[in-house]
């Protein structure tokens, strides 16, 4: 593994899609599909706002990771790699939270 375990945990994902077995938890996400991976994305997500609001720095640490698992999963069904989103990341990075938003709301519209 390198530095970077998103990028590492991505690739796993990759493999399981395209390699799919009995007994891999990923590859039977990816074979129910989408909406499955929603769904799962947002239970975590509940499960780390529950985390967060009781304050145990454990358990927002292991549910962040779940999150992070699952949404992994949700890119790599899409074909999106963790690198459009650094990406994005980086393009934000320096620019006003404030800022950045009501540019994405000045295009859009």
């Amino acid at each position: 593994m390198n530095d970077n375990i998103l990028n590492d945990v991505y690739q796993v994902i990759l493999d399981r899609k395209a390699n799919p077995g009995d007994s891999s938890y990923t590859a039977s996400l990816m074979k129910k599909g989408l909406d499955t991976i929603l769904k799962k994305v947002g239970e975590e997500a509940t499960e780390l706002v529950i985390a967060g609001k009781g304050e145990v720095r454990e358990q927002i640490v292991y549910e962040t990771a779940d999150l992070f698992f699952h949404t992994l999963v949700l890119l790599g069904h899409q074909g999106i790699s963790p690198e459009e989103v650094y990406a994005e990341l980086r393009r934000r990075f320096g620019i006003s939270g404030i800022a950045e938003k009501n540019a994405r709301t000045s295009t859009s519209g």
